[in-house]
């Protein structure tokens, strides 16, 4: 008998991680950028590769900044929202599940500038380099901390 509760319990548990990585997985997010950059398009067709459902507004992300409050160090060349965090810039898809199953309390996170080797910024014509990089953990009180590091030698 108590190895029948046992199973049960281990059984639900399962079922209930499996039930939040699938949500994570095919959580929906929304990608402002301009209409002509083409890393933001590799980024975008990257995060869809890894069971992210992506709408795209081509319009730019210069206001979606003002409206996130991501301060000028942090920017990059699209922002994105998912379960109500922003995304700035080539952030791996692997930080943006960990940060969607963490749940922390925060903007949400931060690849600042393009680095080269980073999702979207790693295509032919980089010629295989891959620079190391951090993603930022965006904090409510306008301060950052390191959410993780890429050292991509």
């Amino acid at each position: 008998m108590k190895n029948t509760r046992l199973l049960s319990k281990l059984i639900l548990i399962g079922a209930f991680a499996f039930a939040v990585l699938a949500q994570a997985q095919t959580a929906t997010m929304e990608v402002w950028k301009s209409p002509t950059c083409g890393c933001c398009n590799e980024w975008i067709s990257y995060m869809k590769n890894n069971g992210f459902e992506v709408k795209v507004h081509e319009t730019g992300n210069a206001k979606q900044h003002q409206l996130f409050g991501i301060k000028d160090d942090y920017v990059s060349c699209h922002t994105a929202v998912v379960d109500g965090y922003v995304i700035e810039g080539h952030v791996p898809a692997e930080d943006v599940k960990r940060l969607l199953a963490e749940k922390p309390d925060a903007i949400g996170l931060s690849a600042p500038g393009m680095p080269v080797g980073s999702p979207g910024m790693d295509g032919p014509a980089y010629q295989g380099r891959k620079d190391a990089y951090d993603v930022l953990l965006l904090k409510k009180n306008g301060e950052s901390e390191v959410f993780s590091s890429h050292n991509q030698e």
